[in-house]
């Protein structure tokens, strides 16, 4: 006979299933042993909800191990939590206000990437519990050692139950762009100096495998300390120089020797990259950073004269190439080594380097302690709504206020339309519930044993359709976990079920009128307005770096050009902008969008990479390693860098108002390939390599901004 075929289960389904085993298996032996063990209501209880907390209401990401060594970290915090609430909640006062504090600084805390976002709403939970009654902080030995067993549990669960496969890493990721890197260079450097399509189509799979939307959220390099920052800047980094690897122009015959040199010695710098980010070392002997530095001096170095203009702008398309091949070798060296790899780093692209973690972290906070960082936004709102919805239950009109908090920490949305949907179907499945939970306790009514037998398999229904079926099988299936849980911990009845109709319908009209009332279209807005401010001050930096080129002067090696750090502040909140409209439903017509995009809607990633190259291209054409006299452009090279560069910024502020329109902007649409290209002399006689190098600059930014458009024809990114 055949075997029986295996079947194998959607990545969605088992992902939930595995956790779902997980926290019944820690939160229910908690439970149990605690309340049939030692007869403590209260240890049982917190030994359920510390499990529940932050492995069913939290999306810690990460393996099984991975998680286990937050939870083991946050212990501390779940012991001070339920400390602060237990004392504070004696008084409604203090209650509100101790809700207020905790709960914009527990969902601020988002900052700091990830896993500190996952972890969020489960720490919230661990200081709304001990907020209600009974108020007794005598009982808080019984609270912390039965919050400490469950936590206990579940870093057991997590660590040695159903473990997870696990990701890719992004230094992983990373090293593969490198490696691909290596091959693209190799095959420019040597005959027929000119890339395969087998080569192309490998850059092209490399570098979107970098981008943060096609990356697990446990490998998303985007913590504020020093290693996770230069992670995502080797990842900008080895995507930029794949970028000008396949773009490189090509040549009639063999390149220059120059070009040869700085060639294949960025080969070498990328494959030394990848070896280091997978942790095999240095090779010894070797320095390739070094000897692309020699090279790419000598280059920048040689003479103008008898060069043609193809030739120069071969030149500076080649030092472009080496520039990102040098950010990706010092951002790799930082990741893996940290401080001991800050020698080669330049202050001003990598400011961090040098750092320590408490100011990295400083650094990040601060940067978002403002009324247009979408982290503080939602701080601001969850923590009003949660502090109105303590006012509210604090009353003692409401029997099981408890469960009107978590309501409203479970249904408030980021935008007023999701917030909506949400507590639509979220009502009609917890009415649902309520329906089953009365009939069941009415017809078990006072046979514990019942619950008892009954309460794992609905926590493993709840914990696994849940998060694959959506919010209303969730409060469906949790609402009769909640009913037997309370069954089991004092007599109840069939009243039980309304009482948790009447909280949930409490919490989501709280967490409604707070979604109304604050910033209700989440990060729609902020995007287009942070993507805007984002534009405005790049062409600000544009401007200013065509005219130095132009005029020469004496150049200071300062730590990043004029305005380096405004506009760096500018792309940090437009990232968070965009990380958040990532998750956020689309609305139908985007309003004020581009009409030109095939797909509608932005790109908004070029809008960020935009932001970058900025940065980066101002800082190599004006960096320097010490004080220098520049000799200015002649006058037809200076008059054309200097429009060129207007004209860019021009177009920048153009995009700008149509990403973010105001009442009088017009509507017509305007070419961004300004017609006054068209008799422009793109190559004027006497332009030295710096002009060619600044020109290409300026083609990559009018490149991001038509992607920002859809005038590129690429599809935008959603």
């Amino acid at each position: 006979m055949g075997g029986v075929p295996g079947v194998r289960l959607p990545a969605g389904w088992a992902a939930a299933g595995r956790r779902s085993v997980r926290v019944t298996l820690a939160g229910g032996a908690g439970f149990y042993l605690f309340l049939y063990g030692f007869g403590s209501t209260v240890a049982a209880t917190y030994a359920l909800f510390a499990a529940v907390a932050l492995a069913g209401l939290s999306h810690i990401p990460g393996t099984g191990r991975q998680r286990a060594g937050v939870v083991l970290r946050l212990v501390p915090a779940c012991w001070a939590l339920i400390t602060i609430g237990t004392f504070l909640s004696v008084r409604t006062w203090s209650a509100v206000l101790g809700m207020l504090v905790a709960g914009f600084v527990l969902a601020f805390v988002a900052v700091g990437g990830p896993r500190a976002a996952g972890a969020g709403p489960g720490l919230q939970l661990m200081y709304i519990l001990p907020s209600f009654p009974p108020y007794d902080p005598g009982s808080l030995g019984e609270r912390l050692a039965g919050a400490t067993v469950g936590l206990a549990l579940l870093v057991l669960a997590e660590a040695y139950v159903l473990p997870d496969p696990p990701a890719v890493p992004y230094r992983e990721l990373a090293a593969r762009a490198a490696e691909c890197a290596r091959g693209c260079a190799a095959e420019l450097a040597g005959p027929p100096y000119a890339l395969s399509a087998a080569a192309g189509l490998r850059a092209e799979e490399a570098g979107p495998a970098l981008r943060p939307s096609r990356v697990p959220e446990a490998e998303r390099p985007a913590g504020p300390g020093l290693r996770d920052r230069a992670l995502t800047h080797t990842g900008l980094a080895a995507r930029t120089l794949l970028v000008r690897l396949a773009a490189l122009p090509p040549v009639a015959g063999a390149p220059s020797a120059a070009d040869r040199e700085v060639l294949g010695a960025v080969r070498d710098t990328a494959r030394e990259a990848a070896v280091l980010l997978r942790g095999r070392g240095p090779e010894p002997g070797g320095d390739a950073h070094a000897e692309l530095l020699r090279a790419r001096a000598a280059l920048a170095a040689g003479p103008d004269d008898g060069e043609g203009p193809a030739v120069l702008r071969r030149h500076a398309a080649v030092l472009e190439v080496a520039d990102a091949a040098l950010a990706m070798s010092t951002a790799a060296g930082i990741a893996v080594r940290g401080r001991a790899g800050a020698e080669r780093a330049a202050p001003g692209r990598f400011w961090y380097a040098r750092m320590g973690t408490a100011r990295l972290w400083w650094h990040r906070l601060a940067g978002h302690a403002v009324r247009r960082s979408v982290f503080f936004q939602n701080a601001v709102r969850l923590s009003l709504a949660l502090a109105a919805a303590r006012v509210i239950a604090g009353e003692d009109s409401l029997p099981h206020g408890f469960w009107v908090l978590l309501a409203t920490l479970t249904l408030t949305r980021t935008t007023v339309r999701e917030t909506r949907r949400t507590v639509r179907i979220a009502l009609t499945g917890t009415l649902v519930g309520a329906l089953a939970a009365a009939g069941l306790l009415a017809l078990a009514g006072s046979d514990t044993a019942v619950y008892a037998a009954a309460l794992p398999p609905l926590m493993l229904a709840a914990f696994t359709l849940g998060p694959v079926k959506g919010v209303g099988w969730a409060q469906a299936l949790f609402t009769v976990v909640i009913a037997l849980v309370f069954a089991q911990l004092a007599p109840a009845t069939w009243q039980l079920a309304e009482f948790r109709l009447l909280d949930v319908l409490t919490g989501s009209a709280i967490g409604a009128v707070f979604g109304l009332l604050a910033w209700p279209r989440g990060a729609q807005d902020e995007l287009r307005r942070s993507a805007a401010v984002l534009l405005r001050g790049a062409a600000e930096i544009v401007v200013a770096t065509a005219a130095r080129i132009a005029a020469g002067g004496v150049r200071e090696p300062v730590a990043g050009v004029p305005g380096h750090r405004s506009l760096l502040h500018s792309l940090v909140l437009a990232e968070s902008a965009y990380a958040q409209f990532q998750s956020e439903p689309r609305p139908h017509g985007p309003a004020g969008a581009w009409p030109a995009s095939a797909a509608g809607g932005q790109d908004w990633q070029a809008a960020l990479l935009a932001g970058h190259h900025t940065l980066w291209g101002a800082d190599r054409l004006l960096a320097v390693p010490a004080r220098v006299l520049v000799p200015p452009l002649e006058r037809e090279p200076a008059e054309a860098v200097t429009r060129l560069g207007d004209r860019v910024a021009g177009r920048m502020l153009l995009v700008s108002a149509w990403l973010d329109p105001g009442g009088d902007t017009p509507r017509t649409p305007v070419a961004l390939r300004d017609p006054a290209f068209d008799g422009f002399e793109a190559e004027p006689p006497g332009a030295p390599r710096q002009y060619y190098a600044a020109v290409l600059w300026l083609d990559s930014l009018m490149t991001d901004l038509e992607r920002i458009t859809g005038e590129a024809g690429e599809a935008p990114e959603r």
